[in-house]
């Protein structure tokens, strides 16, 4: 029997050393018994070195979209406008020393607190003054109202009884001398002087009488209305004077907070001069200087949202209460070009919808123009 033989054989001859396959031999099983690609193959990269040219050609052309978003994107438009509130500057009408500051700076007033006392002697010397010459007219008026005293009424009775009886015996004299001197018994001298005397009492007699006549009468209506007159101008003389002693002390017209003392104790102030600053923290908003090519899109009662930097840009809501009627100044000036022109500004009052406590004077805010619209 040979096969078992040859099988032993085979199997004891050495095997012959293998060989690494070759991609060629392999490759009918991949392509297929036609040779051409299969689906596989199509899905797979041609070659690795294209993947930095992908990379670079997605760069560039998201470079070129930023750019063109960029270009044609509408820009913003900030407004740069001031927080402002109303300042007062306190001054008095009477000139002194300053006597007393009984507030600091920035301390919260109520209205009608004293700000500053002023010393002036002279003023108070001439209300003293304007007191005692007041006492002095209602004196006079009140002797006018009472009327001529009896004692006197009775001395110029007895003043005019006295020149009649003069008058009497001068007539008498005079009757004696002149029949003398018809009968050549007295001489024309003697006549003479006894027609002298007689006149001069006659005359006696119509002063007594005019005298005797105002006692009885009294005084006049037009020497009350002069003694009344005289009453009311030194009660004008008193108010005249306490209004410049009521300058003395200052007080804040309303509830207010100090900004500033512009006098210390001691300093000789003049009237009309500032003796203290106070801000309103109660009128606050927010001043802007807009173009006039701005101000046709806006009109009071608009609303929009304002940001404040000093309050961690904090977004207020603002509502126009103001616009002036007015251009003031040109903040902007045109580049010299061609139907180009100055622009003017005016001022804009914006006040905000709720209180907010932390807003001060002095605040920067911005505005964007074109996201408001």
């Amino acid at each position: 029997m040979t096969m078992p033989t040859d099988k032993t054989e085979a199997a004891s001859a050495p095997s012959a050393p293998s060989k690494p396959p070759d991609p060629r031999a392999e490759a009918p099983k991949i392509h297929g018994e036609t040779g051409k690609p299969s689906a596989l193959l199509k899905k797979w990269p041609s070659s690795p070195t294209r993947l930095p040219s992908i990379i670079v050609g997605v760069v560039v052309a998201a470079v070129a979209a930023l750019s063109i978003w960029y270009l044609v994107r509408p820009q913003p438009l900030l407004v740069q406008g001031e927080v402002d509130a109303t300042r007062l500057d306190i001054a008095a009408r009477v000139d002194g020393r300053v006597a007393e500051i009984p507030v600091v700076r920035g301390q919260d007033v109520a209205a009608g607190a004293v700000l500053v006392r002023i010393d002036n002697p002279e003023t108070i010397a001439k209300n003293e003054q304007a007191l005692a010459a007041r006492i002095v007219a209602e004196a006079q008026l009140a002797n006018i109202n009472v009327g001529t005293r009896p004692e006197l009424i009775a001395a110029r009775k007895a003043e005019l009884e006295r020149a009649q009886a003069s008058v009497v015996l001068a007539q008498k004299t005079y009757d004696r001398v002149s029949q003398l001197a018809e009968h050549g018994n007295a001489p024309i001298a003697r006549l003479d002087q006894a027609t002298d005397s007689l006149h001069e009492d006659q005359r006696a007699v119509d002063q007594a009488q005019s005298a005797y006549d105002q006692a009885v009468n009294g005084y006049t209506r037009e020497e009350h209305e002069i003694a009344e007159a005289n009453v009311g101008k030194a009660i004008a003389d008193i108010k005249a004077v306490q209004s410049i002693i009521d300058q003395m002390v200052v007080y804040a017209p309303v509830a207010s907070q100090v900004y500033q003392r512009n006098v210390e104790p001691g300093e000789y102030v003049s009237p009309g001069v500032p003796l203290v600053t106070l801000i309103d923290l109660s009128d606050l908003w927010i001043h802007f200087d807009l173009r006039e090519d701005l101000v046709k899109t806006i009109k009071v009662g608009d609303r929009f949202d304002v940001r404040i930097p000093a309050l961690a840009d904090r977004r207020i809501t603002v509502e126009v209460k103001l616009i002036a009627t007015k251009g003031e100044y040109a903040s902007w000036r045109a580049t010299r070009a061609t139907g180009d022109f100055d622009l003017r500004t005016f001022s804009i009052r914006a006040y905000p919808v709720d209180k907010v406590p932390e807003l001060r004077p002095g605040m920067s805010a911005y505005l964007d123009w074109r996201a408001r619209e």
